[in-house]
């Protein structure tokens, strides 16, 4: 669960976009159309039944439901777990790294999401249909910028 958390929190940083610049009541949804998870504007990570899962502060720390660091986010798309161990990079141009710089992924303008070896790995669409490589439905994003989305459904380990 702490991991799952983590990932689906190190969303909102995938652009550096402010929590100011979020909107009330994103959600994230599975091919069932089920609620995964609800993103509030002032950092609140919900579940599916609204019960408070994490938060996230404005200068990219990372907490539980209970306020317990379990990672930071840097605006340079540096991923840290609670030791600020680097796990991770996000770059801008949608390249998604490792700790080690090695490049796991890609996250292209037009919604393709392919792995380190540009193989097409999924879609993620214009409406936030997230498709797998072979056009079936994985989830369902919407309102959602396709990076975070394209972190949450294919990158996170």
């Amino acid at each position: 669960m702490m991991k799952k958390l983590f990932y689906i929190l190190a969303i909102y940083f995938l652009n550096t976009i402010p929590l100011s610049d979020v909107a009330q009541g994103q959600t994230i949804r599975n091919a069932s159309y089920q609620s995964v998870a609800h993103i509030t504007s002032d950092g609140t990570i919900q579940d599916a039944s609204y019960r408070t899962i994490g938060h996230i502060k404005s200068d990219g720390t990372v907490q539980d439901g209970s306020y317990r660091t379990i990672g930071h986010l840097r605006k340079d798309g540096t991923v840290q777990d609670e030791s600020y161990r680097t796990v991770g990079h996000i770059k801008k141009d949608g390249t998604v790294q490792d700790s080690s710089y090695r490049t796991v992924g890609y996250v292209k303008d037009n919604g393709t999401i392919q792995d380190s070896s540009y193989r097409t790995v999924g879609y993620v669409k214009d409406d936030g249909t997230v498709q797998d490589a072979s056009y079936r439905t994985i989830g369902y994003a919407k309102d959602i910028p396709r990076k975070w989305a394209a972190f949450y459904f294919f990158f996170q380990k």
